[in-house]
């Protein structure tokens, strides 16, 4: 086998740059990149014998942009105004053999209050020499005396030649040959309950008669959504966008966003509101400065020298590829002095240990824990955390952890670990500072904890992954979740609830159940004959051998999501009023209906009084999602715990 590298073994050409009329062109030999001037749009890009791999049919702004949504300060909602952020002036910031640095800004003025994002904007593009592919990043600037804003969503899009472009790939289990734009058309598909969500009727291409297409499909994690795109077939290329830090991505290493999808289309999202809500739009006040570096991210290609080669191992070049991208980050070639290079940056190292008298009588390291750095804030913060940079790491068997390569500020050190609940937060403020690294020594997380467990349900990983997941209706299939590891991905499965428990709601005995199979993994509302929606009510049933009538029992609560959901406790009384406890409306996630599994993590701890509770076999804890105007108003649980009161 054999591929076009990013480096060849005979010396490359030089970086050059041309000037047209109204668009610049990088050129090193392997690639053409054509750029709007002074608008700062990808318009073409030429490789391999493919004079654009770009939609040659879309308006030239439609092909390769940076766009974000924003609104005024103190506007509700997630919906706002787009901007394709087009410059108004064009710079060269370095031009010689090996590299070329373009720039595209559009500056803010009073003048343009209300119509564009009040935002100084910064693209640049650079192409290396021998490189197999060009890189962009973006830099905003909010000054202290402009006016308030919100933002919703921002991202750098491709949109990729339909005539060529037929496969995609996210991961080494998701990836397939996709349907074409032309089969979401109207004539061609049905919609389902949302506008992403369609059933192909006619679909151009038969086999894919039947299937659903919805982007939500195809979201992915920050720690995992690194390398992602698309192949062409004749002749084998790959498209392939390529994030080796998430430095720069809001909310945390377990956000998800989306990715490809349907187009042929390729997102670098740097941050959205999916999955997590209004609480995740940046609200910017007056008086705020702010200031943020956007990437760098890489767009590579490569393509098969050997015709008899698959094109699927296009797709294991492409994750090569993002490894060394990895390696080189961060990068030392961007000239801005908004991006510090390595030697500008610090480490914080240390060792996680989580003590739980009821699980060991030693201290336990934190063996697989996400540790990181982000602005300082609350316990638990960083995952609603928007504006700032965020630093992670996964804890070593030992629960050994170094972050490195962090930019020079304040942070609060942050983690959570599998197998335990809650948040763990360092006190001190950690100020970095470059070329040193700060050794914190041995952390200690003691996780919420009164009494010995009496009984559990599903594992706390914040996630529902654990519980069980229906097969989907077979009018809404997506053959690439059939028999997969992610079959949650599959549209439809709230309703699946009421199909399966349409007279009666879920039943859990503490013993006997199991919550694979027992434990439906949303606990959503039901749809009634005359088309409207009610709260469901589920029931723990379990046995005490003895109780302690004036002690205090613990009932922990972890969900992995919320949506519009109001969950309420009730103890061996379902008509208790008030419940022993309510959260109030909670949630905006809308995991539900875009097929994830999990969205923001909360935790509650009930106090439950042992007067409540009875000797014997005869105990039911009543849990009920109250809100029920939608189908996907709902929540679904990480971990349930009751605890003996203190000993």
């Amino acid at each position: 086998m054999g591929f076009a590298m990013s480096t060849a073994a005979a010396p490359s050409p030089p970086v050059q740059l041309c000037m047209q009329d109204k668009h610049v062109v990088m050129d090193n030999g392997i690639l053409q990149v054509t750029i709007s001037n002074p608008e700062g749009n990808v318009t073409g890009i030429q490789y391999n014998g493919i004079d654009n791999l770009l939609e040659v049919e879309n308006e030239e702004p439609n092909r390769g942009y940076w766009d974000l949504v924003w609104n005024a300060e103190g506007r509700k909602g997630t919906k706002g105004k787009f901007d394709r952020l087009e410059g108004t002036k064009f710079q060269i910031i370095v031009e010689n053999e090996d590299q070329v640095e373009i720039s595209f800004t559009r500056m803010w003025d009073p003048s343009l209050e209300g119509n564009v994002v009040p935002l100084n904007i910064e693209k640049r593009f650079v192409m290396l020499r021998g490189s197999s592919g060009f890189y962009t990043y973006g830099i905003y600037e909010h000054l202290k005396e402009w006016p308030g804003f919100n933002l919703d969503r921002n991202r750098i899009a491709f949109k990729l030649r339909k005539d060529k472009f037929h496969y995609m790939a996210i991961a080494d289990n998701r990836q397939r040959k996709m349907p074409l734009p032309e089969d979401r058309l109207p004539y061609r598909s049905q919609r389902l309950a949302y506008p992403e969500a369609v059933i192909l009727i006619d679909p151009l291409e038969r086999e894919f008669t039947g299937e659903v297409d919805d982007k939500y499909q195809y979201s992915c994690e920050n720690k995992d959504n690194m390398v992602h795109g698309w192949i062409c077939t004749e002749p084998p290329v790959g498209f392939w966008q390529i994030t080796p830090s998430n430095e720069f991505r809001t909310a945390g290493p377990v956000k998800q966003n989306l990715t490809s999808h349907v187009g042929p289309t390729t997102l670098a999202v740097l941050h959205s509101v999916h999955y997590t809500g209004e609480e995740l739009v940046l609200r910017f006040g007056p008086n705020e400065a702010w200031k943020k570096v956007f990437g760098p991210i890489f767009v590579y290609l490569n393509s098969l020298t050997n015709g008899g080669d698959p094109p699927e191992l296009l797709w294991d070049d492409a994750k090569r590829q993002m490894m060394n991208e990895v390696q080189c980050w961060p990068y030392s070639f961007p000239a801005s002095e908004d991006f510090p290079h390595s030697d500008e940056r610090g480490t914080v190292s240390g060792r996680l240990l989580v003590r739980d008298c009821f699980v060991s009588g030693e201290e336990i390291p934190a063996d697989g824990a996400y540790v990181g750095l982000a602005p300082p804030g609350d316990v638990g913060s960083w995952q609603r955390e928007v504006k700032g940079y965020q630093f992670w790491t996964i804890a070593d068997a030992d629960g050994c952890f170094s972050i490195n390569n962090v930019r020079i500020g304040d942070y609060n050190l942050y983690a959570w670990a599998p197998g335990f609940i809650g948040d763990y937060r360092y006190d001190c403020v950690i100020t970095t500072t470059p070329a040193y690294e700060i050794v914190l020594g041995d952390l200690v997380y003691e996780p919420p904890r009164d009494g010995p467990t009496l009984w559990e349900i599903g594992i706390p990983d914040r996630s529902a992954r654990e519980f069980y997941v229906p097969d989907p209706d077979p009018r809404y299939i997506n053959k690439l979740y059939v028999n997969h590891p992610d079959r949650f991905r599959q549209y439809g499965l709230w309703e699946r609830y009421a199909e399966l428990y349409p007279d009666e709601d879920l039943v859990y005995t503490v013993g006997t159940s199991d919550y694979r199979k027992d434990w439906f993994f949303a606990q959503v509302t039901r749809k009634k004959a005359d088309n409207t929606y009610e709260g469901t009510t589920w029931q723990i049933k379990f046995k005490l051998e003895c109780v302690n009538p004036s002690g205090t029992y613990k009932l922990r609560l972890a969900l992995a999501t919320a949506h519009v959901a109001e969950l309420q406790v009730r103890v061996n009384d379902p008509s208790m009023n008030p419940p022993l406890f309510t959260s109030g409306q909670i949630g905006k996630d809308n995991t539900i209906a875009r097929h994830g599994i999990h969205g923001l993590y909360w935790l509650f701890s009930v106090d439950v009084p042992g007067s409540l509770l009875l000797e014997g076999d005869n105990n039911t804890i009543f849990l009920t999602q109250a809100r029920s105007e939608s189908p996907f108003q709902g929540i679904m649980y990480d971990y349930i715990r009751l605890e003996s009161p203190p000993t």
